[in-house]
């Protein structure tokens, strides 16, 4: 029997696809990317066996030659690549050739985007042979209809498409090594850019520049209350005065309003009712997705694109990363039946309800939809409960897309009271529609009074509010993914990379799920908008999208895209080099102050680093390394702790504004009895000012931490992802992070060793450890073995010994429910307190627990 080989990218796809091929097919996985550009790390002792010190000539050619040895490709010599196979990738590599000379066709079933298309031309590339050997296959959906359809239609690799993922990955590549040296020279350590990631740090930092410096005025809105005939209530908004728009901005001219209509009779002068439709939004692409999630379900964009992915490998969904609303025939056929017979005809239409793509929709591929509109609720133990969630929403959408318009009828009332006009508009809900399934989050007026022109109403209550200007809001991961869409930055399979590279790279953080810009960022952003005025911008970026569009559909040839940017770059590149007098990239110098060091007395400085903004004793600086003074100063941000500050309204009076450019000022906590303001412009203006006082101070700095582990005293640092305590013995290493009300995290757990507790899935035993959701066991081989569980009540019981007296209380609870189901332990990330709870052949019973005044209460049953 002949036989053929299958390879996809993950092993969940390999075994969901093997469900569907016969025993002629061997299905394997080749776990992501086999082969990248080399690395400096990868050259690393090839480099240093080539070239020393002694021979390195200083020379742009010598530059270029070690540049190109670093990033694998050569931008002189019509741009060749050098790749290499990915670290631990060997061995499924030499599998791969083995079974492919065993084989008679070879199938290259990976994704069906730009990426996939590039992993399946590595694949043959690195297993080699007759070209003619190999086929590419697609499908948009693992299901057994889509599968036979896509080995039928089996073709070859789209190099078109190759080539637009190799042009992004070499631009990508080019602009994060030959930049990031310049700036590790001119602004800091550790700081990079990328082409498109540089453009989404710009829109947050352009949006945190307009809301610090934003001056709120002040305005009134009043309603007034108001009664019908028959005796019902009607809120009314005045809107305008003598024809014209009413915007009192003072209490005066509020008062002289109400004054006025208090004696005014409040009659109807136009009643108008129309009736209208509106229809449901189309099913879900990529960016929609990922906005309805983090909206809906508060989930970020990478975790929904992690949990979509698991969907679409278990056969659940069909493909997540798109930019179609398009939907097959099968698909529409399949939904309409559904409808029919579960929500009746009146909610199905007369016609398909189609949708329109976007206009640089990439692929045409189907919009996100489940594989089998039966399966509503997943019931799968493969996916957790997150999964199941994201995949009821997917469903919804797909279903309220596909049925009937809700009917609403329209009613806008005019009421005049002497020279003033009041205005209602309201919204009733005739016919539910799509909004079946969908539920609208928009209140709808379920009844209105009956009224006419000329009716008169009567008077109940005049209601004044004073309102503040507001700036525009800062931007969430959904409304960001929704604004990088609409610049045309970007595509479906980047959004979740490009929201959390610049987060991890220090650029931006998210609070309360908004974005907020750390000052490295703003200083990031201005730098490259003057040395590199295309790299950040919009529309740049957006052209250079659908340039990259057009050689996937061989309209334009990768190379030339690839010359006339590396062109154009290279210019701006070397003038950044230059000097700031030289209309070089400016520096990120240390701004000094008035505030002597008090270690050597020497003035301190404001500086600006990848860990946030702090005081350096300019001593530092010395010639002489013997005595350079190395005293930093931690600086707090008043954002990060004075919430009553933050409360109050904001009015021009509590702008810090800077003397010397106007600008505002952020403001620090530097002790009790100091706080320093800088100018947002800093370090480009040199703008400052100390405030003297008494001060309430953070929670965690009023307190003197003492570690645990070794009594050593405890000091407060500054790091990449936030405030913590580390010990001051170096060979200790503990540390206490910072919580976000101010207040030091409880010391860690010691893992805790429990050779009696064998793990099932292999020879390992577990140990219980401490993590951001609670105590759980975890395999002592980890990270060979990543088996981890909930730890039983009746564990903790049986080795209460072994327990340190933090959770002691946990061996104390109930061992079973009251149905004889084994408790276990969880946590409550949200209230930060363990509780119990029990399963029933692996789901959840609905039975919990929680220790309240030194006793278990049971709380549901």
């Amino acid at each position: 029997m002949q036989k053929s080989l299958v390879i996809v990218e993950s092993p969940a796809k390999a075994k969901t696809i093997n469900q569907y091929l016969g025993c002629e097919y061997i299905v394997k996985s080749s776990i992501g990317h086999v082969r990248d550009l080399i690395t400096r790390k990868s050259q690393h002792k090839e480099k240093n066996k080539k070239l020393s010190d002694n021979n390195i000539i200083s020379t742009k050619a010598n530059e270029n030659t070690i540049l190109i040895k670093q990033i694998g490709i050569n931008p002189y010599k019509d741009w060749n690549a050098e790749y290499h196979i990915l670290p631990g990738k060997e061995k499924i590599i030499s599998d791969l050739k083995v079974i492919a000379n065993q084989v008679d066709h070879i199938y290259l079933a990976t994704d069906l985007d730009r990426e996939g298309e590039a992993i399946a031309w590595h694949l043959r590339e690195v297993i080699g042979g007759d070209y003619a050997k190999f086929s590419r296959v697609v499908f948009n959906e693992i299901t057994r209809h889509s599968i036979k359809k896509a080995f039928e239609k089996a073709g070859h690799i789209n190099m078109n498409r190759v080539y637009a993922q190799q042009a992004r990955r070499f631009m990508d590549r080019i602009v994060g090594y030959m930049i990031s040296p310049l700036l590790w020279k001119k602004i800091s350590r550790g700081v990079s850019a990328g082409r498109v990631q540089s453009v989404a740090v710009r829109i947050i930092s352009d949006r945190e520049h307009i809301i610090k410096n934003f001056i709120p005025e002040e305005y009134w809105k009043i309603n007034v209350s108001l009664f019908s005939e028959d005796k019902k209530k009607i809120s009314m908004h005045v809107t305008h005065v003598h024809n014209k728009k009413f915007y009192p901005i003072n209490r005066n001219e509020v008062n002289f309003a109400i004054e006025k209509m208090k004696k005014s009779l409040f009659i109807v002068k136009n009643y108008k009712e129309k009736i209208f439709y509106k229809t449901a939004s189309p099913p879900f692409i990529t960016s929609t997705l990922q906005q309805f999630s983090n909206l809906h379900l508060g989930f970020s964009v990478k975790k929904t694109m992690f949990l979509a992915q698991k969907l679409y490998e278990e056969g659940y969904i069909t493909y997540m990363r798109t930019d179609s609303t398009y939907l097959s025939k099968h698909a529409i056929k399949k939904a309409r039946t559904y409808i029919k017979n579960f929500y009746g005809n009146d909610y199905l239409p007369k016609e398909p309800n189609l949708y329109s793509n976007q206009k640089y929709s990439q692929e045409a591929h189907e919009a996100i939809r489940p594989s089998d509109i039966q399966v509503k609720n997943i019931k799968s133990n493969n996916l957790n409960s997150s999964a199941k969630k994201l995949y009821q929403l997917i469903w919804n959408q797909f279903i309220a897309s596909q049925m009937t318009s809700v009917k609403y009828k329209s009613v806008t009332i005019i009421v005049m009271a002497d020279m003033f006009t009041l205005q209602k508009n309201a919204r009733i809900v005739l016919f539910d529609g799509w909004t079946k399934v969908l539920i609208e989050e928009k209140n709808i007026n379920s009844e209105f009074p009956a009224l006419h022109v000329g009716s008169l109403l009567l008077i109940e209550e005049i209601i004044p509010s004073q309102k503040f200007t507001k700036p525009l809001p800062r931007f969430t991961e959904a409304s960001l993914v929704r604004e990088l869409e609409k610049k045309g930055i970007g595509r479906p399979s980047t959004y979740a990379v490009i929201t959390s590279k610049i987060q991890d790279r220090g650029y931006v953080k998210i609070k309360k799920n908004k974005f907020y810009a750390e000052k490295m960022g703003e200083i990031l952003t201005v730098r490259l908008k003057k040395s590199f005025s295309d790299l950040i911008d919009y529309n740049f970026t957006a052209n250079m999208e659908k340039t990259l569009d057009k050689i996937a559909q061989n309209k334009i040839k990768w190379k030339s895209v690839l010359d006339s940017f590396f062109k154009n770059f290279s210019k701006q590149l070397e003038r950044a080099k230059k000097s700031p007098e030289e209309g070089g990239m400016e520096l990120n110098r240390i701004v000094p102050t008035s505030i002597d060091c008090p270690v050597c007395g020497k003035e301190m400085g404001i500086k600006n680093a990848t860990t946030g903004v702090f005081l350096s004793c300019l001593g530092y600086n010395n010639a002489e390394s013997k005595n350079r003074c190395k005293k930093t100063i931690n600086l707090i941000s008043l954002d990060d702790f004075n919430k009553e500050e933050n409360q109050k309204k904001i009015s021009l009076k509590l702008i810090h504004r800077c003397k010397k450019c106007n600008m505002s000022m952020d403001s620090y906590f530097i002790n009790q009895r100091l706080k320093l303001h800088i100018c947002i412009n800093n370090p480009t203006c040199i703008g400052y000012k100390i405030e003297e006082g008494v001060f309430e101070s953070p929670l965690y700095l009023s307190e003197t931490i003492q570690c645990e582990k070794c009594q050593n005293k405890m000091i407060l640092k500054i790091g990449p992802f936030g405030k913590f305590f580390i010990c001051i013995k170096k060979t200790c290493k503990n540390t206490r992070k910072i919580l976000p009300n101010g207040e030091i995290s409880d010391p860690k757990l010691e893992p805790i060793p429990f050779p009696q507790l064998l793990c099932k899935e292999s020879d390992a035993w577990f140990v219980l450890r401490e993590g951001i959701s609670g105590i759980f066991f975890a395999a002592n081989t980890f990270p060979k073995s990543r088996e981890t569980r909930s730890p039983f009540v009746e564990e903790l019981l049986r080795f209460q010994h072994l327990l340190p007296e933090k959770i002691h209380y946990l061996s104390s609870g109930p061992i079973i429910d009251e149905n004889g189901n084994k408790t276990i332990v969880c946590f409550n990330r949200k209230t930060k307190k363990h509780y119990i709870t029990s399963k029933k052949e692996g789901k959840f019973t609905g039975w919990s627990a929680l220790f309240i005044n030194k006793k278990w209460c049971v709380i549901n049953k």
